[in-house]
């Protein structure tokens, strides 16, 4: 009977072992699904980001397209420029009535702001003549700076990249606050 006692002691303690060990089995895994979930959720932001600056390239190629069709547009770059909070009045809706270059770039300008507002998440635009010109004194080139609402993720220090001020020449540009920005100099 005393081996019955042993053999029975043993086969509980092994019982428990078996217990102890599932529950390990148990957190490790769910520590491996979490740390997954969290390469995941990272890798959704950097995709969000990369769509983002797509998307501000295709709003910034749009406005060059826009300048290009306005028949003097090319030589008026001062009728494009705009800062992050001016208001942009078209005073002639030149989709069906007939406009002066000046108000078609009014007119373009403010579309494609509503267009930039409408498309990116807290969408803003700033459009601005470089200090570089050519040997007549014309403008060279017109920047043109898209921001967009950071990630919630994008808060550490790897992202003062796209929010930080941005330099040519003489001319400084800074992003707003809270905003990841891209910048393209358009050149007539």
């Amino acid at each position: 009977m005393h081996v019955n006692t042993i053999r029975h002691t043993r086969a509980r303690r092994q019982q428990g072992l078996t217990l102890l060990e599932s529950l390990v089995a148990i957190v490790v895994l769910a520590l491996g699904v979490l740390g997954m979930l969290g390469v995941q959720m990272r890798t959704l932001a950097e995709t969000q980001t990369g769509v983002r600056r797509a998307q501000a390239v295709r709003l910034i190629e749009d406005l060059s397209e826009r300048i290009k069709s306005n028949p003097r547009g090319l030589d008026q770059l001062e009728d494009y420029v705009a800062d992050w909070d001016a208001t942009v009045a078209a005073a002639t809706d030149c989709t069906s009535a007939a406009c002066t270059p000046a108000q078609l770039a009014a007119w373009d300008l403010k579309a494609w702001r509503d267009s930039v507002a409408e498309t990116l998440p807290l969408g803003q635009a700033a459009t601005f003549a470089s200090s570089d010109t050519d040997e007549d004194g014309a403008r060279r080139l017109l920047g043109v700076m898209v921001g967009w609402r950071v990630n919630e993720r994008e808060t550490d220090a790897d992202s003062t990249d796209y929010t930080k001020h941005f330099s040519v020449g003489t001319t400084t540009q800074t992003c707003p606050q809270g905003l990841i920005c891209h910048l393209v100099y358009i050149q007539p």
